[in-house]
């Protein structure tokens, strides 16, 4: 064997060697939906109040202070943290660019960048024409992880909540939710206590 080949053989052995390791590590780093539940997990024991004070914001980037907030930064903060994703941004240019397709349910004649990515209507809206929309169902095999699902609250409140990978104590196969509903960020088991209105899957692009 000449020197050249023994060290093409040397080089081949060395990966071959190091392959292994390699998917092993690509196996282990979790999927975007973990990192997005985990992201949402994060807040629980941080913001402990619910808070729809309208707020002047930094743009882009910009939030409430840590300890507030309402369901919607539950997702806007989650996003943020696990993928460095603005959802304060991408709702402003989209309505700037678009400002027919959103609700008007505020009376809103032009874009507000401080507020309206934390309205459910616009995130639920967002969503949509980003063609993650998902038919409404009460079947358990239709949620993952990660998903997004809008609902009415009593008195025509609209909610959205973060599906968890933790599972109902009651119903083993139920997922649980991550989101505000008036006492901070907190998992809970209310996937189908409320209507729901909407249910997306919006995977980091």
């Amino acid at each position: 064997m000449t020197a050249i080949s023994r060290r093409t053989a040397l080089q081949f052995g060395l990966l071959c060697m190091a392959a292994p390791a390699l998917v092993q590590e690509a196996s282990a780093a979790p999927d975007w939906r973990s990192r997005l539940v985990e992201a949402a997990r994060k807040q629980i024991g941080v913001t402990t109040f619910y808070d729809p004070t309208y707020v002047r914001l930094d743009y882009p980037g910009g939030d409430v202070a840590p300890d507030r907030g309402v369901c919607t930064d539950v997702i806007v903060r989650a996003y943020r943290r696990a993928f460095g994703l603005d959802l304060q941004k991408l709702v402003h240019e989209d309505m700037a660019a678009n400002f027919s397709a959103y609700p008007k349910t505020w009376g809103l004649k032009a874009t507000d960048r401080n507020i309206d990515h934390r309205r459910v209507g616009n995130l639920a809206a967002f969503f949509a024409r980003r063609g993650v929309s998902l038919p409404a169902s009460e079947d358990l095999d239709d949620f993952q992880p990660g998903d997004l699902v809008t609902q009415m609250l009593p008195g025509n409140l609209p909610h959205i909540v973060i599906v968890s990978s933790d599972r109902s104590a009651d119903v083993p196969e139920r997922p649980m939710v991550i989101h505000n509903i008036g006492a901070g960020a907190r998992q809970e088991d209310t996937l189908f206590a409320f209507r729901q209105t909407g249910h997306y899957r919006f995977a980091p692009a």
